[in-house]
């Protein structure tokens, strides 16, 4: 659980420019917070002390507006980012090196003592307000656009925008390599239907053009 903890704070210092020392991360970051909460709430869960596990989360959330079921599976190097408004359901499953903004949603939809919440892969992105709905997984290195909101599986290294959540790449792939916090260089899929649909009419134009052009050679 410590060393968790420790990579939990390792990941602030490695991804937010704003971090300057771990004393800062220690005493600033509410993200930092509700993970240590979390962490400590989630092995009394274990152990089958449900009620203080419970309220430990309770005391969490109204100190950092954070909320984590006790019973949430969160891998190390969590990094919950601003934080404010996030919520982990109770059968949610979250990877290694994961980042999380403010305002996520990683939510379920049933009613039945069953896996309702969705698994988020290794080095996932997800941006500022997405809901992920459902027992379905996000693939490791994916990138969830700021907004979307998710309720089908996702392929690994995709990127995830709109509402509905639609799947698109960037140019076709996306390289592996070092987790890409980037959530404003997002393809647009509607933009890029619309740019098809151009191209097409395009290409039929020409088309009927050297249609007529064959008509009027053959009247001539």
């Amino acid at each position: 659980m410590l060393a968790d903890l420790r990579r939990d704070i390792r990941a602030v210092r490695e991804r937010d420019p704003a971090a300057r020392s771990t004393l800062e991360v220690l005493l600033c970051y509410p993200g930092v917070h509700a993970l240590a909460f979390h962490r400590f709430a989630h092995a009394m869960w274990r152990r089958g002390w449900t009620i203080p596990a419970r309220f430990l989360s309770h005391v969490s959330r109204f100190v950092t507006g954070i909320e984590i079921h006790p019973a949430a599976k969160l891998g190390p190097g969590l990094f919950i980012d601003h934080g404010m408004g996030v919520v982990i359901g109770e059968t949610a499953e979250v990877g290694e090196n994961v980042t999380l903004l403010q305002g996520v949603t990683l939510g379920g939809t049933s009613l039945k003592r069953e896996k309702r919440h969705p698994t988020l892969g290794n080095n996932v992105v997800v941006g500022a307000g997405a809901k992920i709905i459902g027992a379905f997984k996000i693939g490791d290195g994916s990138r969830i656009g700021a907004g979307s909101v998710v309720v089908r599986e996702v392929p690994t290294n995709a990127v995830v925008v709109g509402v509905p959540g639609r799947v698109t790449y960037r140019d076709g792939q996306r390289v592996a390599g070092d987790i890409d916090l980037d959530q404003t260089d997002l393809p647009d899929p509607v933009a890029k239907a619309i740019e098809q649909l151009v191209d097409r009419i395009r290409a039929l134009e020409g088309e009927l053009e050297t249609v007529r052009k064959r008509l009027e050679e053959e009247r001539a």
